[in-house]
C-alpha cells in the first residue's frame, strides 16, 4: 500500500476482497484480529482505557460469532492482569467505564462474578450519585462528570443499558435516559441530524463554510446508539427515543458517504480531508449493518451504502492485517494516511465485520 493523497480518492485498493461474502469477510477480519493481537504490546494505551474498550468489544463480537478462541484467551488474560477493574481516579468520567461493556459480556459468557463486580459497583455509585455540575466542556467539573462530549455516548450508555437488562434495577435506565437526553439536547443539530463533538466546537466552521461535524465523533454516537438498543429490552418504554435518533443519523450519514464508499474526518467538508477515515467508517458500517439486520433501516439505499462502505473500508487493510487510515486520538478532524492505525479503529472494523457476517454469512 502507500497510495498518495491524490490517489486515495480514485485509486485506493488493498490486498483483501471487500465482497459481501462469508469467506471474504472472515478472511479479512481474522487477519485484522490476528495482527492486532500480535502487535498489542506496541500500543501506547493503558489496557483498561476507552481506546481498548472499543477494541475489546469488536474482538468479543467477532470471536463470539466465529469461534475465534484466541480472542477469549487474550481478553481473559488482560482482565486477570488488571483484576477486572476499571481505571481509577476519574470515577464519573465516561471514558473510564467503557471497558465495562466487554467485562459484562465476559461475565455473561463465563459466569465469573469477579468479571462483573467492579463495573457493577462503579455504575451503581454513579447512577445513585449523579453529578449536578453544568454539562459543558467549559466547566472544570462538568467536563469530566457529565457526558459533555459526543464520544461519551459510546463510552458509557451501553454499560447502563446492559446493567438495567441484567439486573432489572431501574436506577441504571433512569440515569441512562437522563444523561443521554441532556447530552443530545446540548450537542445534536436538529437540522443536520449530526452531533457536534462538544460545545466548544458548535460555532466552528470548516474551510468550505460547513458546520464542523467530526467523522469519528459521530461514529462514536451512531455505534453507541446501536449498542444501547442492542442492550435494552425490546419492550423498553423509552426505546423509541433512541430508535428515532438512530434513523435520523443513518440518513444523514448515508448522505455524507463519498462516491467510492468512504467517509472522511470532516463529514461536511471531505475536500479538506481527502483521505478516508476508517475509524469513522467502521462505526458507520457497523451501525448500518446493525440497523438493517434489526429492521430499523429498510431499503436498498442503506444496503448499498453498507456494501460500498465495507468494500471501501477493506481497502485500507494491509497485507499483514494492519488497518490503515485511522485518525489518531483527537477531538476534531485531522488528516490520515495509509500507515496510521490505532486500536479503536480495529474495534470499529471488527464490529462492522461482525454485522456483515451476520447479514451475509448465509
Amino acid at each position: 500500500m502507500g497510495a498518495s493523497l491524490a490517489q486515495a480518492q480514485d485509486h485506493f485498493t488493498g490486498p483483501f476482497s471487500g465482497k459481501a461474502a462469508p469467506t471474504e469477510i472472515k478472511t479479512v477480519c481474522d487477519a485484522v484480529t490476528s495482527w492486532q493481537i500480535d502487535n498489542f504490546a506496541k500500543s501506547k494505551h493503558g489496557e483498561m482505557t476507552w481506546t481498548n474498550g472499543a477494541l475489546y468489544l469488536g474482538m468479543f463480537e467477532w470471536a463470539e460469532l466465529t469461534g475465534y478462541e484466541r480472542v477469549f484467551g487474550f481478553l481473559k488474560d488482560i482482565g486477570k492482569r488488571n483484576k477486572w477493574a476499571l481505571p481509577m481516579g476519574r470515577p464519573f468520567h465516561a471514558d473510564d467505564i467503557c471497558v465495562g461493556q466487554t467485562l459484562i459480556k465476559l461475565y455473561q459468557k463465563y459466569g465469573n462474578q469477579a468479571m462483573l463486580q467492579n463495573t457493577l459497583e462503579r455504575a451503581y455509585y454513579i447512577a445513585t450519585h449523579p453529578s449536578d455540575a453544568p454539562l459543558s466542556k467549559k466547566d472544570k467539573i462538568g467536563k469530566d462528570t457529565r457526558w459533555s462530549w459526543c464520544d461519551a455516548l459510546f463510552m458509557a450508555p451501553p454499560v447502563y443499558a446492559a446493567l438495567y437488562t441484567l439486573t432489572g434495577d431501574k436506577v441504571y435506565a433512569e440515569y441512562l435516559d437522563a444523561e443521554f437526553r441532556a447530552c443530545t439536547d446540548s450537542l445534536y443539530d436538529r437540522e443536520a441530524h449530526l452531533y457536534y463533538r462538544d460545545c466548544i466546537r458548535i460555532p466552528l466552521r470548516e474551510a468550505n463554510g460547513a458546520k464542523q461535524f467530526w467523522g469519528r465523533g459521530d461514529g462514536w454516537v451512531f455505534a453507541g446508539l446501536a449498542q444501547v438498543l442492542q442492550n435494552l429490552p425490546g419492550d423498553y418504554p423509552g426505546r423509541g427515543y433512541y430508535e428515532q435518533l438512530f434513523k435520523e443519523m443513518a440518513d444523514a450519514l448515508v448522505a455524507c458517504q463519498d462516491k467510492n464508499g468512504h467517509w472522511h474526518a470532516s463529514l461536511l467538508d471531505p475536500a479538506s480531508y481527502p483521505n478516508p477515515e476508517n475509524s469513522a467508517s467502521g462505526f458507520f458500517c457497523y451501525g448500518l449493518g446493525w440497523g438493517l439486520r434489526n429492521g430499523l433501516l429498510k431499503g436498498k439505499v442503506y444496503e448499498k451504502a453498507l456494501k460500498k462502505g465495507w468494500s471501501a473500508l477493506v481497502e485500507g487493510v494491509h497485507e499483514d492485517g494492519m488497518l490503515g487510515y485511522v485518525q489518531p486520538v483527537g477531538a476534531a478532524p485531522k488528516e490520515t494516511g495509509p500507515e496510521s492505525t490505532d486500536i479503536y479503529g480495529v474495534g470499529a472494523f471488527l464490529l462492522a465485520g461482525s454485522e456483515m457476517l451476520r447479514l451475509y454469512g448465509k
